[in-house]
């Protein structure tokens, strides 16, 4: 099972947002609207948005939100 991850990591590295799914169009729509929601001052300063794929449940964050 493909399960994907949206994520916003701040300059730091650490996860300020999750969501997790395992329907990809639904992913690529959050993935676009993580983008689309940083400032260009995040942006600047390091922020990302970043979407990715696992296989398990057991690899997606604890915090996430999880949408089957």
């Amino acid at each position: 099972m493909t399960i994907w991850v949206n994520e916003q990591i701040d300059p730091s590295g650490l996860v300020y947002a999750c969501i997790a799914c395992c329907n990809e169009s639904q992913a690529k729509e959050c993935h676009e609207s993580f983008k689309k929601n940083l400032t260009e001052t995040q942006k600047i300063a390091g922020w990302v948005a970043q979407l990715r794929t696992v296989d398990s449940w057991d690899e997606v964050p604890v915090n996430a939100l999880k949408l089957n």
